[in-house]
């Protein structure tokens, strides 16, 4: 049988609810050319005492697995399955997580599936959650004083619901008076976004950290300058303590394809 790589993941995806990271797919390589070799020479040696002039071509020896599948290969093998799979309209998709690759029904089978698994409907986050997980996102580890001080308000209810979703967690405690806890996002918060690392969040180019540091030190000491709004990036009919949010942040309704992932669970 010819090797084909692109057939091999996608049966190995079929074949697991589990994300598959590359690095391990690189592994199974290796392993299923060795085991290959390995019968090859067993055969040699069993046909060499039978007194059979026999030797296994070095192509059976291997399967047809070069000797090394790189991780790149195996990256845009992906790719071009994902491109296939949209191509098609067919009703699976093919997924990248922080933890590698899935296969998840496609977003207009989502009520579907839902419906045989019994799950909820997809969980929305209120617009305090999402300035909340917003705040933490960019700038992990943060103290809840620090979300309040950026957001201007309590945000106990919020950072709860984001605590029970798994979307937020504890991470250590900060080198401060009275060490409160520092909070950042988790793996699920990258399913939750469709990404695989928090560099792949959109840029936040309103507000830099030092702004944001200064801002709080000035609400903090209750000093009051003028054009202060303007001094740290804000134009001047939003309040102080909101956090200026781009539209592109995040499309939180994507827990309809989260919620059809047979490796996710719903919170």
């Amino acid at each position: 049988m010819e090797f084909n790589l692109k057939k091999v993941l996608l049966a190995l995806l079929y074949s697991t609810s589990e994300p598959i990271a590359p690095k391990e797919i690189q592994k199974l390589c290796a392993r299923y050319r060795l085991e290959l070799e390995v019968n090859a020479e067993a055969a040699d040696e069993s046909a060499a005492e039978a007194d059979i002039d026999e030797d296994t071509p070095s192509r059976e020896r291997s399967g047809g697995v070069p000797s090394l599948v790189t991780q790149t290969q195996i990256r845009e093998a992906f790719d071009a399955l994902q491109r296939e799979a949209d191509a098609s309209e067919a009703a699976y998709r093919i997924i990248e997580g922080p933890a590698g690759y899935q296969l998840a029904a496609a977003p207009e089978y989502a009520a579907w599936v839902r419906l045989l698994r019994g799950d909820p409907p997809p969980i929305k986050l209120s617009p305090a959650a999402m300035e909340t997980v917003a705040i933490v996102a960019y700038r992990q580890p943060v103290t809840r004083a620090e979300m309040e001080s950026i957001r201007g308000v309590s945000i106990d209810s919020a950072l709860n619901r984001l605590v029970e979703l798994e979307l937020v967690h504890a991470t250590g405690r900060a080198d401060l008076p009275g060490r409160p806890i520092q909070y950042g996002t988790t793996d699920r918060f990258l399913e939750f976004c469709g990404v695989t690392s928090l560099e792949a969040l959109p840029a936040s180019d309103v507000l830099s950290n030092r702004q944001i540091d200064d801002w709080i030190r000035r609400l903090n000491s209750g000093e009051e300058a003028e054009n202060d709004d303007q001094a740290v990036g804000l134009p001047k009919e939003r309040k102080q303590g909101e956090l200026p949010l781009e539209e592109k942040f995040i499309e939180f309704d994507q827990f309809d394809e989260i919620a059809t992932n047979p490796g996710s669970q719903n919170p």
